[in-house]
């Protein structure tokens, strides 16, 4: 991966945390693309295939967000976007000073990055959202939508079991991984840098407080979360790209689209 480009890894202390970060350096670099993952709660290592773009000019740098992958928890009290925004920022500062740089968002990290290009565009080169949200609201609504074309009894038992919160019944976790298999990783195999960042999920404490239980249950800091009617304030140049099946939907992606003035949106076919 990413051939032969200069590797750095470390820790950067943000606000009292330690914060992992992973920088493959660009032997002729024209560009730095920062990277946010997605989650919350996963690790950056899904994100790694990235790296590759080190071979065409463009440093990579890649962190785990607080409280993922091997960076450290901040107190339950930061578990929002607008601590993971300035935490983005201290961490950008500290590595790249005043140079711009181009900025990534995958996801969850796709919120995130949003939010950080409201407040910081001035800081960036250029933006790209992939599979991100401005609304939590319209997001889940979009997936209730998704819910309601499963295949009976995957539907019903989402719903069943959804409303009583039996979270962990037999019958809801199957339906939960149907809806996951046509709307999260549409693959066989799972790629093993997406089982590090899921397994890194798994551990540590971030998604169940700041999402909830599941993708489309949303109890937790990020409910109701909505800065749609900010992202107009964005003026920098901006990719949205979404897969066909995702369950952060093309209409999503076709929202953000709308409101930001120039931005361009690719969707993937065959792809969630």
């Amino acid at each position: 991966m990413a051939g032969n480009a200069k590797q750095e890894e470390g820790y950067r202390t943000v606000f009292g945390i330690k914060i992992f970060y992973r920088i493959f350096r660009a032997e002729k670099e024209r560009a730095k693309l920062l990277t946010m993952h997605g989650g919350p709660g996963m690790s950056h290592d899904y994100l790694l295939p990235l790296a590759d773009l080190s071979k065409h000019g463009i440093t990579v740098i890649f962190y785990d967000q607080f409280g993922c992958g091997r960076s450290e928890e901040p107190d339950i009290s930061k578990f929002t976007i607008d601590y993971g925004v300035e935490e983005a920022e201290e961490l950008r500062r500290q590595l790249l000073g005043d140079e711009k740089v181009f900025l990534f968002g995958s996801s969850y990290g796709g919120a995130l990055s949003l939010a950080y290009s409201v407040k910081y565009q001035d800081h960036l080169r250029g933006l790209i959202v992939a599979g991100g949200l401005a609304s939590v609201p319209l997001t889940v609504k979009e997936m209730e939508r998704l819910i309601n074309n499963l295949p009976e009894p995957y539907r019903s038992n989402i719903r069943k079991y959804g409303s009583t919160g039996e979270f962990t019944n037999p019958d809801y976790l199957e339906a939960v991984q149907v809806f996951y298999r046509n709307h999260l990783l549409r693959m066989d195999q799972v790629p093993p840098e997406v089982q590090t960042s899921l397994e890194f999920g798994e551990k540590r404490n971030v998604y169940r407080i700041m999402n909830g239980p599941n993708e489309f249950t949303i109890t937790g800091t990020i409910k109701g979360w909505d800065i749609s009617d900010r992202i107009s304030a964005i003026r920098i140049p901006t990719l949205i790209t979404v897969g066909e099946f995702d369950e952060v939907t093309p209409v999503v992606a076709g929202e953000i689209h709308s409101r930001i003035k120039g931005s361009t949106l690719k969707v993937f076919k065959g792809c969630s």
